[in-house]
């Protein structure tokens, strides 16, 4: 996951925490009725907010309680669709409204541009999007501009929808800059990666192998009426998301949320080594501690392992504590730079070398952006080139760490090869005592088992990642 666990690198986007929405459901499913146009009001400015930068998170905070639940699963379909919005917005309009009056229109055409995908009639739609502007201050004096554009758009929908169809912005909903650097970096596969950016991602879980086993947990929820697939060596995916508190043992520690390609981590740095001899395993960005529970669930309690999980961010960190606190794991969880081991290597970890090191770079999260439909409104291009470079720094600090014959295990939730490919072999080519070990390399978002999927795709639904397992020569 995308961290702030090693600088002060670009921070635009902390991306939205997913809630395995389902819009339909999830706004009936509200616990109190609220009117429509009000949830409309509030995803407009939280839509208003991304645009300034702010992360989907944080504006959602900011949204009130008994609204957030519906908003929530608004905002994530006119995320997904905010790029034909726009499209629509510009054959309609000939100078851009004011900010708030803008995205309250943007709202309104991102959710009712598809009739068969609307959450509610577009004619209904519109009628509580010209209520939500004519209660607010901010878009007001607007209310009848937006009434009669959208009654424009009701009315003519088709001929405007056709005329945006060849507009890459409106196609794929995703930044110009972002499509063509896909295209460059996944040539026979980008239309795959956008689309399945713009689906709704499953909720995986992590079984704690500690405390249960994935057949067993399987079990447990069917007998729940639960449904779930299996999906690697200890991960199950749902049919359909749940709330936590709904999952068997969850409080319990018997397992937890984690896309299956986040589960590869874990197993890749440990295969190989003896887990029966002391092992001393730094986690250099751990936040939120998915990745050091799963080390240590895979070591079992009783093996001589020392796991180090490091954390820039004291708010961040604390959840790395909570997280191992509910599945009963221990770890040395320090808040410290990992790019500034002068700071915390001598005095944390007694200077000495460790075994294996888990890098999971800080980076643009571009691989999980089904998750974090944000993330794509709150990138610039230009932060690929700061990331890839923070992430460079982070791989020459921290090799010096690892001793002869140790591993290091490089991985990022994105698929730009800036963070992937070109930066493993940039390490490479620098490092004479470094070699790589098989490793997935790139993987790409969405169901590796469907047919046109990549070839070498790991099988089942996941997010996209990127995994390079490196060795230290042994001297």
């Amino acid at each position: 996951m995308p961290s702030a666990g090693a600088t002060n690198g670009p921070r635009r986007a902390r991306p939205l925490a997913s809630p395995g929405d389902d819009t339909r459901r999830a706004v009936a499913a509200a616990s109190q009725p609220v009117a429509l146009w009000q949830q409309l009001e509030a995803v407009a400015g939280a839509l208003q907010a991304i645009r300034g930068g702010q992360s989907g998170t944080a504006a959602l905070v900011a949204v009130e309680a008994g609204l957030r639940p519906g908003v929530q699963s608004l905002l994530f379909q006119v995320l997904r669709q905010a790029g034909r919005a726009e499209a629509l917005r510009r054959q309609m309009v000939a100078r851009t409204p004011p900010p708030a009056a803008d995205a309250l229109l943007c709202t309104a055409l991102a959710l009712c541009w598809n009739p068969d995908e609307s959450p509610y009639e577009p004619f209904t739609l519109v009628n509580q999007t010209v209520e939500a502007a004519k209660r607010s201050a901010s878009t007001r004096a607007q209310s009848s501009f937006l009434n009669g554009c959208l009654r424009r758009f009701l009315r003519e929908r088709d001929a405007l929808v056709a005329r945006t169809d060849g507009d890459p912005l409106a196609r794929w909903n995703h930044p110009v800059w972002w499509i063509e650097r896909l295209r460059k970096d996944h040539p026979g596969h980008w239309e795959q990666i956008l689309q399945a950016n713009n689906a709704h991602a499953p909720m995986t879980l992590r079984v704690n192998v500690q405390k249960s086993s994935p057949a067993l947990y399987q079990k447990a929820l069917a007998a729940i009426n639960l449904e779930a697939e299996r999906s690697g060596d200890a991960g199950l995916v749902l049919a359909h998301p749940v709330p936590v508190q709904s999952l068997p043992g969850f409080d319990q520690g018997w397992v937890s949320v984690q896309d299956a390609a986040a589960q590869m981590a874990a197993p890749l740095l440990l295969q190989g080594l003896d887990l029966t001899q002391p092992l001393r395993v730094l986690d250099a960005c751990a936040a939120p501690g998915g990745k050091t529970a799963h080390l240590l669930e895979l070591a079992g309690a009783d093996a001589p392992m020392q796991v180090i999980a490091l954390e820039i961010d004291s708010t961040r960190s604390a959840r790395i504590g909570e997280t191992l606190q509910r599945l009963g794991l221990r770890a040395q969880v320090v808040v410290a730079d990992a790019a500034r081991p002068q700071d915390w290597w001598q005095q944390h970890c007694d200077g000495a070398l460790f075994d294996a090191i888990l890098l999971d770079a800080p980076c643009t999260a571009s691989g999980i952006v089904r998750r974090h439909p944000d993330v794509r409104w709150l990138r610039r291009e230009s932060d690929i080139a700061q990331l890839a470079t923070l992430q460079a720094r982070l791989l020459k600090t921290l090799w010096p760490l690892l001793r002869p014959g140790g591993r290091l295990l490089y991985c990022t939730c994105s698929v730009f090869r800036a963070e992937g490919d070109a930066q493993v072999q940039t390490f490479l080519a620098h490092n004479t005592d470094a070699q790589l070990l098989p490793s997935p390399g790139h993987l790409i978002p969405g169901n590796g088992d469907k047919p046109g999927a990549v070839p070498d795709n790991q099988p089942g639904d996941h997010d996209g990642f990127f995994y390079a397992l490196l060795q230290k020569s042994p001297q």
